[in-house]
């Protein structure tokens, strides 16, 4: 971002719609406003994203991440809702960057709707023209599941957390974190899962967070057990948790950078250190040192230039904290959000990446078979509906006892927001009539939609953040055997190849997580309603999309993902001709 960047100009966005304060979230129950289930899904997942028990500032039409939108204006908003209320079975409905741009005749197995957001050509891919061109109405930033209508609030984050840190565990500890002090940065929207996802894996969690409301709001919902008067009092309780080995969690109000620092200076040196803020975004979403969340909007609207170059000097002081306490024998690890990056790019350091990010530390071994987060939202918004889907996954892979423990645990401690919603990660891995992981659970979940097991349709989709649908090389992409590190051409083969096996929704979307330029990815919706057609096109989807992780890691030279090509028999032509 150059000292020129313009602030967004929020004001284009107009005056919230009175049909959004009227829904107050989705639509919930068996009675529709569309023409079919699949386009009524569209319709309760943008009202969903937007629902204030989900959305940060739902009035903003911002669900996450600092700007990340749901739509590019209210206006824009009311003719989304007109369009898809309109929408027939043999149509599709395309959306660029939160704006309704038109909608053809095409099939009934086409997606209803495409989606585009943020996306710009390589030239000018960067947050100073993306901004100028938003400030203009033109373009909006979509984040990752806020502008493809597939976010499900911070209980869609937790068991990715939860699978990181509990990765973790068996790398470093050859158990979990029992006994183990987390230190960490973030409460918002995504970053709110960490306290619970570390105590889930019987650790402790320190977090900072410099908004008190994102504290009482993780409060509130049970993601967070306490909060503490200063740091002492955090650093004094966590010590006595992971003495007795029992699960705690405590956040602090400051900044993360002054956190970390102050630890070292007490030679407290917690077992793993990480962060979730937006540092992705210098002026939106990150929050400088110094200043009360409060006094640091006020800077933000008066001098943005100060405001950046004020939160840059943070970044780099907050790398540098995490280094040291690495040094010092800390696990250390970047949460995807392009903090190292940012003081790479800004202030030239190139030690900023001497910690690893969370995939290729932790995760890339499942997305080379396809694994990744699979997720599904009663459409009813009946609890039971989301208990009857747990049982089923439980059913079909009795095996599985790390999925087991996880079901188990989410209906314990993980409180539903807005539409209940689940997440679990399922891959590829076929049976012996050759259908994966995700296909066998969806067509369950079909089968007990049509049987009326469960009350109305789910819709499943996933997280940007999965096993073939990203290019991101400060995150997913990081380090990739073969230095494809930038290649974005498997995002658009992901979203094309999703088209053609029939999902509902197919977006593509620039800059998710990390900022404008810095990525590329793909999403998709199947709705399941019970119908022959739904299952049709789920078994495909459900091989094409996980089988895009089994393809891109094999080409890139992983054994694992050329093993689960070989078991699954998944083609992978230039392996199979050799």
């Amino acid at each position: 971002m150059s000292e020129q960047e313009p602030a967004p100009d929020e004001a284009g966005i107009g005056e919230p719609s009175a049909q959004w304060r009227e829904y107050q979230g989705a639509p919930t129950g068996t009675e529709i406003e569309c023409e079919g289930w699949r386009q009524e899904a569209a319709l309760r997942m943008l009202n969903n994203n937007l629902d204030p028990e989900v959305a940060e500032k739902p009035e903003e039409l911002v669900v996450y991440g600092g700007t990340g939108r749901a739509a590019r204006s209210w206006d824009a908003y009311d003719a989304i809702l007109a369009e898809l209320r309109e929408l027939d079975d043999e149509e599709t409905l395309l959306v660029q960057s939160g704006k309704p741009v038109g909608r053809f005749p095409t099939h009934e197995r086409a997606p209803r709707v495409l989606i585009a957001n943020s996306n710009l050509v390589g030239r000018w891919d960067d947050w100073e023209q993306f901004h100028e061109l938003e400030a203009e109405g033109k373009i909006m930033y979509g984040q990752m599941t806020a502008g493809s209508w597939a976010y499900i609030g911070t209980q869609g984050i937790i068991q990715g957390t939860y699978e990181t840190l509990a990765e973790l565990g068996r790398q470093e500890y050859d158990s979990d974190l029992e006994g183990k002090i987390v230190a960490t940065g973030g409460l918002g929207g995504m970053s709110g899962a960490q306290p619970l996802a570390v105590t889930m894996n019987k650790g402790v969690c320190i977090a900072a967070e410099v908004d008190a409301n994102r504290i009482e709001r993780r409060l509130e919902t049970d993601y967070l057990m306490e909060r503490a008067e200063d740091l002492d009092e955090a650093l004094d309780e966590a010590a006595a948790a992971a003495d007795a080995g029992e699960p705690y969690s405590v956040a602090v109000e400051m900044n993360v950078a002054d956190m970390l620092e102050a630890m070292a200076e007490r030679d407290f040196v917690p077992d793993v250190v990480t962060d979730q803020t937006s540092a992705h975004d210098e002026l939106e979403g990150y929050y400088p040192s110094g200043y009360t969340v409060d006094e640091a909007d006020e800077l933000r609207e008066e001098n943005p230039e100060r405001y950046v170059e004020e939160s840059l000097d943070t970044m780099e002081r907050h790398v540098d904290a995490i280094l040291d306490l690495q040094e010092e024998g800390a696990i250390a690890f970047e949460y995807g959000n392009n903090l190292r990056g940012q003081v790479e790019d800004h202030r030239g350091r190139e030690d900023a990446f001497d910690f690893p990010g969370f995939v290729p530390a932790y995760i890339r071994p499942m997305f080379c078979r396809g694994r990744g987060p699979f997720r599904w939202a009663a459409l009813s918004g009946d609890p039971a509906d989301i208990r009857r889907t747990d049982e089923a996954v439980t059913e079909l892979f009795p095996e599985n006892d790390s999925l087991t423990r996880w079901i188990d645990l989410a209906q314990e401690q993980v409180s539903f927001q807005g539409l209940p919603s689940r997440v679990c990660w399922l891959g590829y891995e076929t049976d012996d009539d050759g259908v994966t992981e995700r296909a066998r659970f969806a067509l369950r979940i079909n089968e007990l939609v049509a049987e009326g097991e469960i009350s109305a349709p789910i819709v499943v989709t996933r997280d940007h953040l999965d096993a073939g649908s990203v290019a991101s090389p400060h995150r997913e992409t990081e380090a990739m055997k073969d230095g494809t590190d930038a290649v974005a051409d498997w995002p658009i083969l992901n979203a094309l190849l999703n088209c053609a096996a029939g999902a509902d929704i197919v977006s593509v979307h620039d800059g998710g997580g990390v900022g404008i330029g810095n990525a590329l990815h793909a999403n998709n919706h199947v709705v399941l309603d019970g119908s022959d057609l739904a299952a049709e096109k789920a078994e495909r989807v459900f091989t094409t999309d996980p089988g895009m992780g089994v393809i891109r890691h094999a080409d890139a030279g992983y054994e694992d993902a050329i093993d689960e090509a070989g078991q699954s028999d998944v083609p992978v032509p230039m392996q199979d001709r050799r």
